[in-house]
């Protein structure tokens, strides 16, 4: 009896400890909870204004998302077609845009010159450049740039409505997929405004934004120079300039910027988002 009732107490024992010890390693709750608390701190993320370094940022935001943010026009450009502002102070602010990336290399180096010169633009994607190069969309993203629907594949030809959507809303699909941005801002390539593709734009209540001042940074004959002197001299109080950082070799263009910003800035020129410039406008 003795021995029996030695080896039940140990069965008993042996049985309590093998349930505080599962209890203790439940697979499926404390995992689970770390997930939860790591998905809500990603989906309040807040991406700095000016983070210390471009590097880092792009690592976290391949699984984080910038929610809620969108890049829309005010009620009175829904559906238009802007060339440029006109401030109502005649106040000095122009805005950068930049067509056709994102692209390897030459987009990392006038972003380096742009979070530099403290001066925030606007990039028009390519929805195939953007699916090529995700982390150079999430830098801009992370570094406060302005984002514009720029179509899929950059066609002029004409397009059916079929065709004309799939181009814009594919691109806007992987841009929200890729950096949890939407945007209202939409960029025809080569400002063609009677293929399908800005009538299609206006439909869905986008703004589409051409330019009034262009660096003709895609002359395959023209040097940096040219491209500075032609911002410099063209430039007026709520401009749009068009540049490329996509779609060919920009090196000429990354030379190009540093002069563009300094010479604009000794001009007096504040730089500006497409956003921003529309809300300045009368």
């Amino acid at each position: 009896m003795t021995n029996n009732l030695k080896r039940q107490r140990i069965i008993g024992i042996v049985a309590i400890a093998f349930s505080v010890t599962a209890c203790s390693i439940n697979p499926g709750k404390l995992p689970q909870l770390k997930t939860d608390v790591l998905t809500s701190q990603l989906h309040t993320l807040q991406i700095p204004d000016h983070p210390a370094n471009s590097k880092d940022n792009s690592q976290l935001l391949p699984s984080a998302k910038v929610g809620n943010l969108s890049f829309a026009a005010p009620n009175k450009f829904q559906g238009k077609t802007v060339y440029q502002v006109h401030p109502g102070s005649n106040e000095k602010v122009i805005a950068l845009t930049i067509d056709d990336g994102p692209w390897q290399n030459t987009t990392s180096q006038m972003l380096d010159i742009l979070k530099q010169n403290d001066v925030k633009a606007t990039f028009f994607w390519v929805g195939q450049a953007l699916q090529a190069n995700p982390e150079l969309a999430k830098r801009e993203i992370a570094e406060g740039h302005a984002i514009g629907n720029h179509t899929w594949h950059h066609w002029y030809r004409h397009m059916d409505e079929a065709t004309a959507k799939s181009e814009i809303e594919r691109t806007a699909d992987l841009i929200y997929k890729t950096t949890g941005v939407k945007t209202y801002l939409f960029r025809p390539p080569g400002g063609v405004l009677n293929n399908g593709l800005a009538a299609y734009a206006k439909t869905q209540k986008k703004t589409v934004v051409l330019w009034s001042l262009t660096s003709a940074d895609t002359d395959p004959h023209a040097k940096p120079q040219a491209f500075v002197n032609n911002v410099l001299k063209g430039a007026k109080p709520g401009a749009i300039v068009l540049m490329h950082d996509g779609g060919g070799d920009r090196q000429r263009t990354v030379k190009a910027l540093p002069q563009i910003i300094t010479g604009l800035k000794q001009q007096g020129y504040r730089f500006v988002t497409i956003p921003e410039l529309l809300k300045i406008g009368p």
